[in-house]
């Protein structure tokens, strides 16, 4: 069976792995995507943007247009602009989402869920199947290790990510305070001025160059340290996530779900 699916953002530097990747594989099937009305992209055929054979589909603004023949529809672009395509989705048969749009406020979390009762949606800040384990690993340290092991989470991206700490991030540190029985926003330190208290989760963010996606989980006792990591080399491993998200969503009742369900950890 062949999924039908429409990307956001598919000029973007996610968009364009979404629509190499999706092209690549017979087991999907891109029927449109969106670009911001004023931007460059608005109106280049989708393949030409990815840097493949042409598909003769051009991008459009609408994302009711983009998506009305999807089965899922994938999101890696702004939070607004997220927020907007879930509302335009309404009135199109796509019946899942997957949202990696990062840097939503409480209350764009909550919208959110609330699709979330009408369509699938799969939500992460990261869709790396290496993440969604390292997140799990994290999980299980945070559990075995006291609080007097203090846990900072170092990331870093290129010079163009606009939101710190990264999704990533924020998912790893959700994952050590899960792990420690604590809810994550109670027990993140951003600031890294002044000295620790006991039981806090500490962010340090790098921008920079290039970089893909670099995530340490740093573990400090007072006589020794464990490091769990995970470095992206392609952008090429979230859209591989992200499909595999789509196969796995796309049969599922409306619900808010997470890598870690698709992969079962």
């Amino acid at each position: 069976m062949t999924l039908s699916i429409a990307i956001a953002g598919a000029g973007g530097r996610m968009g364009r792995a979404l629509v190499r990747a999706a092209s690549e594989d017979a087991r999907f099937r891109i029927v449109g995507g969106t670009e911001r009305g004023d931007g460059e992209f608005m109106g280049v055929d989708l393949g030409a943007l990815a840097g493949i054979a042409p598909l003769f589909m051009a991008t459009t603004d609408a994302a009711d247009h983009a998506a009305e023949g999807a089965d899922v529809w994938l999101d890696f672009t702004t939070p607004d602009a997220t927020l907007r395509a879930l509302d335009a989705l309404a009135s199109t048969r796509a019946r899942a989402a997957i949202v990696g749009t990062t840097g939503f406020s409480a209350e764009q979390h909550a919208t959110i869920a609330k699709h979330a009762t009408r369509i699938a949606i799969v939500q992460s800040g990261n869709f790396s199947l290496g993440v969604t384990l390292l997140a799990a690993l994290v999980e299980q340290a945070a559990a075995k290790l006291s609080p007097d092991w203090d846990i900072e989470i170092v990331e870093a991206h290129h010079k163009r990510k606009v939101d710190a700490p990264s999704g990533t991030a924020l998912l790893l540190g959700a994952a050590a305070a899960k792990g420690r029985g604590a809810k994550g926003e109670d027990v993140f330190r951003r600031e890294a001025a002044g000295a620790r208290k006991r039981g806090e989760i500490g962010f340090v963010s790098i921008r920079g160059g290039g970089i893909v996606g670099e995530h340490d989980v740093i573990f400090a006792a007072e006589r020794e340290v464990v490091t769990l990591s995970h470095q992206a080399l392609d952008r090429a491993v979230f859209a591989d996530g992200a499909l595999t998200a789509a196969l796995w969503v796309a049969d599922k009742p409306p619900g808010l779900y997470s890598m870690r369900d698709v992969l079962g950890v």
